[in-house]
């Protein structure tokens, strides 16, 4: 009969011992949720940040073109030459702003890039000093959990020595 007894109060602080690890188990999951959610969050807001950086990257600079048709009207010749001369310009306004943009594309891929570099290091770091808490906090609890248990067993081991005396 006195193996029933210990059982009687071994067993309901079992199952709460193991009640109480299932709820820090538990808050644990909600805090890395509320976690995920803020990532997403600030990934979602980085995103709308680099698109709208792009597309205000791009020059519009439209006042190189001069017309010169109004000077040379007096002599076709010259007005043909002149002609060419302005469309070699624009061809050459044109290489210039088209090689702009593509310098300016180039520097603000890279430029995001390096951003994203630096926040994906940067939050790589906050995630393992999370990850860190977590585990200092779930090794603590598991430290108390195995020493309640040790003194369990103590205290039952000390019960049943006293009782055969």
């Amino acid at each position: 009969m006195p193996h029933r007894s210990t059982l009687g109060w071994v067993v309901p602080l079992l199952l709460v011992l193991q009640l109480g690890l299932l709820w820090i188990q538990g808050v644990q999951l909600h805090q890395q949720n509320q976690l995920i959610g803020d990532l997403r969050s600030d990934i979602q807001d980085l995103a709308d940040s680099l698109d709208s950086g792009q597309d205000s990257s791009q020059p519009q600079d439209d006042s190189d073109t001069v017309p010169l048709h109004h000077r040379l009207q007096r002599r076709p010749h010259l007005q043909r030459v002149a002609t060419l001369r302005l469309q070699e310009d624009d061809q050459d306004a044109v290489a210039k702003e088209l090689q702009a943009t593509r310098d300016s594309e180039k520097k603000a891929v890279k430029d995001a890039r390096e951003a994203r570099s630096k926040i994906s290091i940067e939050e790589n770091a906050r995630k393992a000093e999370e990850a860190r808490k977590v585990q200092g906090a779930t090794d603590t609890w598991q430290r108390w959990s195995w020493a309640a248990l040790g003194l369990l067993g103590l205290a039952w081991i000390v019960r049943a020595w006293l009782r055969r005396r």
